[in-house]
């Protein structure tokens, strides 16, 4: 197993907002780092999209979860993903997928990446029970409000429905 700090052939980086962490994102970190000697999960900023937590609260949220993980680290980043994979020297870009919506979307970026930056993508698919899961339909139920905290766990850890509970509603049961 290669040390955290030093550069190795079996690099890759696994992309994001995390906005929250979701078991599913969990899920494919813990899959992943089984597949490669060394992996990021790269917290980044997506213009289009409003941020309920910062990247630094995303970073700390994933490094709680992630931290009985030996190879894996967390790392914020801004700008191109693919410069990112670039500046850290990994050779893939690892994305989960959970339907055919994904893919889709997922190829297109994937084909560019390649082109600009000569960076494989990955695809993991997502495993059953998280297969429709996303953050952005985890944000709107906490948004919405009146929702059972413990049924939110099943989809995001606890401690982080609770934290979006705190940030964006009020909850009932939890």
């Amino acid at each position: 197993m290669a040390n955290k700090s030093e550069k190795c052939d079996n690099l890759a980086i696994f992309p994001g907002m995390f906005d929250p962490v979701t078991h599913g994102h969990l899920d494919i970190i813990q899959r992943a780092s089984h597949l490669y000697d060394r992996l990021i999960v790269a917290v980044g900023h997506n213009p289009v999209k409003a941020e309920v937590f910062t990247a630094d609260e995303r970073k700390g949220m994933l490094k709680t979860h992630t931290s009985d993980l030996g190879n894996v680290t967390v790392e914020t980043y801004a700008g191109l993903t693919v410069e990112y994979a670039r500046t850290v020297g990994a050779k893939v870009i690892l994305r989960g997928i959970r339907d055919n919506v994904d893919l889709h979307d997922e190829l297109e970026i994937a084909a560019a990446n390649k082109i600009m930056g000569d960076i494989e993508t990955v695809f993991l698919m997502t495993s059953g029970q998280h297969v429709l899961t996303s953050s952005t339909l985890i944000r709107q139920i906490v948004e919405i409000g009146h929702y059972d905290l413990e049924r939110v766990a099943r989809l995001v850890p606890l401690d982080i429905a609770r934290a979006l509970a705190e940030r964006l509603g009020s909850t009932r049961g939890g």
